[in-house]
């Protein structure tokens, strides 16, 4: 075992013995338009990089729509990510990944949406489109070494014993490693992360104090919200999903009693923990559980205990180093979780039963709006291990 753990070790070292980009190292930024990228770019456009930018274009409203996309979002986007690119004499070009993106992100979401399951297309879009598409794009000869990917997400990375961690950000407000969890430790290698070090408030200063940074992008509101969602309001995304999902009528019930006290038009309108919205009831009623098969909501008080969940299983957890999956999961091991980008970590015991990627996850205190579909990360401390798809919950 101990040979096997060195030959893996020195394999490792020569794969990855390129740590850090060196002068004049090739560097792709993908850029949004956004402050967060702009500041990236600004940083990177400051050290001797062969640095170049790209903008993903995701979405193409036609498909939303069915007219001409011409003055939409994306074309916002893109002139500012010019603007930036010419202020600090980086070239850039637009990449159009708006197929992969409906065919590996969008549709798979939606029957996921359309199961009654609640998807989280965020994480599933850097690990399909951001650190598989796009980099599947990036020219580059069988000769030499990938190019390094920077993106503007607040996140960290270092190396241990030879191979990349991920890390959450300096700014706990702003960490976006949970997005990031299921990248794979070959893009996870190639990838730098030039403000995550840094926190939102001193990457608006460093915007704010250049006089290149164009006055559209520090003007900008921040972007929130899945890609295909664009700057609708959040209110939006049901009326928006319902457009691609045809209505399926069912029943919402008193889980205490199993009467009937409203209709739905679709599983995927309900969200596991939100407020029903039911009129008439005596006090505020909350989503317990869908019942799938005979397409059920059930409702509860939100003093309930079925709104709490104490453990979720997750089957193919995807370790980040597949490989080399944490010493002790048939035993427990102690990490940190989170099945939301905006939640604080809970402390929780992990245990595998059976293969290393089928785990229970349970929290030392039950959390409430834990659904199937949902994505549940765990860290050692700040270091980011991975990711899985919550099966039962």
């Amino acid at each position: 075992m101990l040979c096997a753990r060195a030959a893996l070790k020195r394999s490792l070292s020569r794969t990855y013995a390129h740590q850090a980009p060196h002068k004049g190292d090739r560097v792709v930024l993908g850029m949004s338009g956004g402050i967060d990228s702009s500041v990236s770019a600004k940083i990177l456009a400051a050290q001797d990089f062969d640095l170049s930018a790209v903008f993903m274009r995701n979405w193409d409203t036609r498909d939303e729509y069915g007219t001409s996309d011409k003055g939409c979002e994306w074309e916002k986007d893109w002139d500012d990510v010019q603007k930036v690119c010419k202020a600090y004499d980086i070239p850039c070009q637009m990449i159009d990944l708006s197929k992969e993106y409906w065919n590996r992100v969008f549709e798979p979401s939606l029957r996921m949406w359309e199961d009654g399951i609640t998807p989280n297309p965020d994480v599933l879009c850097n690990r399909e489109i951001k650190f598989g598409a796009l980099l599947e794009h990036l020219p580059h000869t069988g000769t030499e070494n990938p190019p390094w990917f920077a993106t503007g997400h607040y996140a960290r990375k270092d190396w241990s014993s030879s191979r990349p961690r991920l890390l959450r950000a300096v700014d706990a407000a702003k960490d976006q490693s949970y997005y990031l969890s299921s990248i794979s430790q070959t893009g996870l290698a190639r990838a730098l992360f030039p403000i995550g070090g840094l926190t939102k408030p001193e990457v608006r200063k460093l915007a704010e104090a250049d006089d290149q940074m164009p006055s559209s992008v520090l003007e900008r509101a921040e972007s929130m919200g899945i890609c295909f969602i664009g700057q609708k309001k959040r209110t939006d995304f049901k009326d928006f999903i319902s457009s691609y999902i045809a209505p399926s009528p069912g029943p919402v019930r008193l889980l205490s009693t199993g009467k009937t006290i409203s209709e739905h038009t679709g599983l995927w309108n309900f969200t596991i923990g939100e407020k029903s919205r039911i009129l008439g009831m005596p006090e505020k009623m909350y989503v317990v559980k869908k019942d799938i098969p005979s397409n059920t909501i059930f409702v509860a008080p939100g003093r309930d205990p079925s709104l709490l969940c104490q453990s979720v299983r997750v089957r193919d957890f995807a370790w980040i180093w597949p490989d080399a999956p944490p010493d002790g999961l048939n035993e427990g091991i102690r990490l940190s979780a989170q099945i939301r980008h905006r939640m604080e970590p809970v402390m929780c015991s992990v245990k595998s039963f059976g293969a290393p990627t089928d785990i229970e996850i349970t929290f030392d205190a039950p959390i409430k709006g834990v659904a199937p579909g949902q994505v549940s990360a765990l860290w050692d401390q700040d270091w980011c291990l991975g990711c899985g798809v919550i099966h039962v919950a």
